[in-house]
């Protein structure tokens, strides 16, 4: 099984991308994490522009989510919101609508923020335009506040913390595991 993990930052030392990286960690035997790579080179969404030979960066960002079994997405907070980028990523990947690699998608959401409250307001936002689009996002948040003394060498230190993104994991590996014995039935 393969989860494909977005992390909403594009800075080279994020603590959402360690975050991911944490996440591989804790995941089930048989179950690997991939971290998507390519939100940088998407271009801003332009409904002129999505047309079926999608541009390159759009084509492989809606097949790196339709070939996975479940998606982790991790976000930072930007002014209470999602960053500009994973927005983008999400707007090109909700189409074509209704039919798009994440309808149906289970999809788990988790947060690390410099500030106390761990981006609860940009996974809320992100939970919902998920909905919206017609992800199976699970209902759950990981806030990691004080992010910059979270992580030690890129490694989340907090025990709880980490038996938290644990469960979160594998609540999203056996929901994806569900949703693919309801396919093959």
């Amino acid at each position: 099984m393969r989860i494909l993990g977005i992390s909403g930052s594009l800075r080279r030392d994020s603590h959402n991308t360690n975050l991911l990286r944490a996440a591989a960690e804790l995941l089930p035997l048989g179950v690997e994490l991939e971290v998507y790579d390519g939100l940088r080179e998407l271009p801003p969404y332009d409904a002129d522009l999505d047309v079926e030979a999608a541009h390159p960066a759009v084509r492989r960002l809606r097949e790196a989510i339709a070939e996975a079994d479940g998606v982790v997405i991790a976000t930072p907070e930007f002014n209470g919101s999602i960053p500009g980028v994973l927005k983008n990523a999400l707007d090109w990947a909700s189409r074509p609508f209704p039919d798009s690699a994440l309808r149906g998608k289970p999809v788990a959401v988790v947060g690390a923020s410099t500030g106390l409250f761990g981006a609860v307001w940009a996974q809320a936002e992100t939970r919902k335009v998920l909905g919206v689009i017609g992800a199976d996002v699970i209902d759950s948040e990981l806030p990691v506040g004080q992010a910059d003394t979270a992580f030690d060498d890129g490694r989340l230190v907090d025990e709880d913390l980490k038996a938290a993104l644990g469960e979160l994991v594998h609540i999203l590996a056996a929901r994806a595991a569900a949703a693919e014995e309801s396919v093959a039935a």
